[in-house]
């Protein structure tokens, strides 16, 4: 009785749900392993509820790879590949291990649901430091050192500057001696243009083409 409560359509959106949930927000936040075996104990269910050992064990390396390509992306890369690879693996572990599309629906929705509402964790305990880059954490605030770089970027607002390499739309400028990345808003820029440096947000300079 207590499996085929398990097999029920709608417990693939409750167990994917819940295990992503878990499983995700023991990668943002430091909850010593507690999230991580709570989130497997799910996945785990949900993968016997359906699927022969021998299938079970494949669906479940490959929702596993999926959840270390994340990881992998958020502590090394930062650019997002990996982590959409890894987020498709999940999805197709889950969606083929369902008997039937209604299920398969539910696990994948309850999938992408949990992984969105693991993020409501960082309100509530320690974000873990290695996505501190991807989630910007690590801002240039004068508490941390960064007074005098904001300063000096903030300083080039109003400039005059030189494009030393073709903005597509992001280059680099020259204002004086020195050169900095910039970005424009939205514009191809031809190197060797003058330009002016419109806004500084942190580290991040936008320019705007003189000529216009």
């Amino acid at each position: 009785m207590q499996m085929d409560i398990f097999s029920a359509d709608w417990m693939s959106f409750v167990l994917t749900g819940l295990g992503t949930l878990f499983l995700f927000g023991e990668l943002l936040v430091n909850m010593r392993g507690f999230f991580g075996l709570v989130g497997l104990g799910f996945i785990t269910i949900y993968f016997l509820s359906f699927l022969a050992p021998g299938a079970f064990i494949i669906m479940m390396v490959i929702y596993l790879i999926g959840l270390l390509l994340i990881i992998i992306d958020g502590k090394f890369l930062n650019d997002g590949t990996l982590a959409t690879i890894g987020t498709v693996c999940m999805i197709l572990s889950v969606g083929l291990s369902s008997p039937n599309w209604t299920a398969g629906l539910y696990g994948v929705i309850g999938l992408l649901i949990g992984g969105f509402c693991s993020l409501l964790f960082l309100k509530v305990f320690k974000r873990r430091k290695m996505w501190s880059k991807l989630a910007l954490v690590d801002q240039l605030t004068s508490e941390k050192g960064y007074n005098s770089m904001n300063e000096r970027y903030a300083s080039l607002v109003g400039k005059t500057a030189v494009t030393v390499t073709d903005m597509r739309p992001v280059g680099n400028i020259r204002v004086g001696a020195e050169d900095y990345s910039a970005v424009t808003n939205g514009q191809w820029i031809p190197k060797g243009t003058e330009v002016t440096v419109v806004q500084v947000d942190g580290t991040k300079i936008l320019v705007s083409n003189n000529k216009q």
